[in-house]
């Protein structure tokens, strides 16, 4: 009889989960710098709300053009492929913004950002499955939110503070030779299953799929109710947290509550602070009720209540609109769940694809909602400019925000209809 194999020790899971997770980090830096870069950006190319909405999604175009094709490739080839490449080309882009003269190179720029970093959360969540024990999924998932959301804290006021001492083109430039550092890392380092190393799996061998196989498994999702109702939910719960957070928030604290630039940035680090904690926190109580639909339910009620303070009552004192925010920002990381519960909804021959399906509905809200936002700010705009930026008043920015709340309402409603999976697997049979 053969010896049954150990699992692998946890430092070596850890080590490579630490890698992946530097590259998700990263990618999520250079996704929010143009909340931060707001005024460098609408200066250096000027641009209008519209199009500075426009340059930020291109981004979230290529982020969520990828995440089918990411899905279905974690299935076919494993994450460390994805990670080596996503990485370079992430690189590449953020050294092309650096030099970036036009609002065209710009947005190829923002285009190859987003299609590199497109690769990073799916391919280490897959790596985080193969290498630590199911019992542990929904934690991980929260702890690598959390490492990754550290990237969008640093690109807030760090950002600011080192734009100012070395130029913001310096600093996305360090970022670029950084990532592909990270590439060559992920490319010595990184093994796909404990199986690689002569270890014990936790997740059962995949069979590789044919091409006809591959394209029936992204028809099979859609056979399961809840692959479309987690597809639009986190377009509200999460998507107006990250339009808020990487773009349109950093204006409406400093044109509406006139806060300095300085200010309003560690407030924005600070709902990312929370957000990243209500990612670990929904995640580990997830697990721990393995229950999905009431952390995530939780989470949305709370984004609806923060959010629509912005609408109701965007000049409440200050103190009261700081906890209102941090409150949906906590409330907005129980996304993390939609994870577990979207691999959990397929069979596992699919966890993968349904995994690019769903952060495909991630992305899709901050996709539409960047430049929707912005497009709206600009049709009630009454005209001001300050130094060739435009300034909106209150009215712009309730109606902006009024949008916001409204998807996140419809997100809401989707996570309640959606059906629990008390965190098991899911027989493989239609229904």
């Amino acid at each position: 009889m053969p010896a049954v194999l150990r699992y692998p020790p946890l430092r070596l899971a850890l080590a490579f989960w630490g890698i992946a997770a530097a590259a998700y980090m990263v990618g999520f830096f250079l996704r929010v710098t143009p909340g931060v870069l707001n005024t460098d950006l609408m200066r250096d190319f000027h641009l209008n709300a519209a199009q500075l909405g426009n340059l930020a999604s291109f981004y979230f175009y290529f982020y969520a053009a990828s995440q089918i094709p990411t899905g279905i490739a974690n299935d076919r080839f494993g994450p460390k492929v994805l990670i080596v490449a996503g990485q370079a080309i992430t690189g590449l882009g953020a050294l092309l913004f650096a030099v970036a003269g036009s609002f065209e190179s710009a947005a190829v720029a923002r285009a190859l950002i987003g299609l590199g970093h497109g690769v990073a959360w799916v391919s280490l969540l897959e790596l985080s499955a193969a290498w630590f024990a199911p019992r542990m999924f929904g934690t991980m998932s929260g702890l690598s939110l959390a490492l990754g959301t550290l990237g969008a804290v640093l690109a807030q006021a760090p950002l600011l503070i080192l734009s100012h001492s070395f130029g913001w083109r310096w600093v996305l430039g360090a970022v670029g030779v950084l990532c592909l550092g990270l590439s060559l890392l992920a490319l010595l380092r990184i093994r796909n299953r404990p199986e690689d190393l002569g270890f014990g799996g936790y997740l059962p061998v995949r069979k590789t799929q044919t091409l006809g196989e591959v394209g029936r498994g992204l028809g099979a999702v859609w056979h399961y109710r809840n692959t479309a109702l987690l597809f639009v939910a986190p377009g509200g719960v999460c998507g107006a947290f990250l339009t808020f957070t990487t773009l349109w928030g950093m204006p409406f604290l400093v044109q509406q509550r006139h806060m300095p630039a300085g200010q309003a940035s560690w407030m924005i680090a600070a709902m990312l602070v929370a957000f990243s904690f209500g990612g670990v926190l929904w995640g580990r109580v997830s697990d721990m009720l393995r229950r999905r639909k009431l952390p995530y339910l939780f989470g949305g009620v709370m984004m609806l209540a923060g959010f629509g303070m912005l609408v109701a009552w965007p000049q409440a004192p200050w103190p009261l609109l700081f906890v209102a925010l941090l409150l949906a920002s906590v409330g907005s990381g129980g996304m993390v769940v939609g994870f577990a519960w979207a691999k959990e909804s397929v069979p596992q021959q699919l966890a993968g694809t349904a995994s690019g399906v769903h952060n495909t509905g991630v992305m899709l809200g901050a996709l539409v909602q960047l430049p929707l936002l912005g497009w709206v700010l600009d049709r009630f705009w009454t005209g001001q400019q300050a130094g060739g930026v435009r300034l909106y008043d209150g009215e712009a920015f309730q109606a902006a925000n009024g949008v916001l709340l409204a998807w996140i309402a419809v997100s809401v409603l989707c996570v309640l209809l959606a059906r629990e999976t008390h965190a098991k697997l899911l027989p493989g049979v239609v229904s």
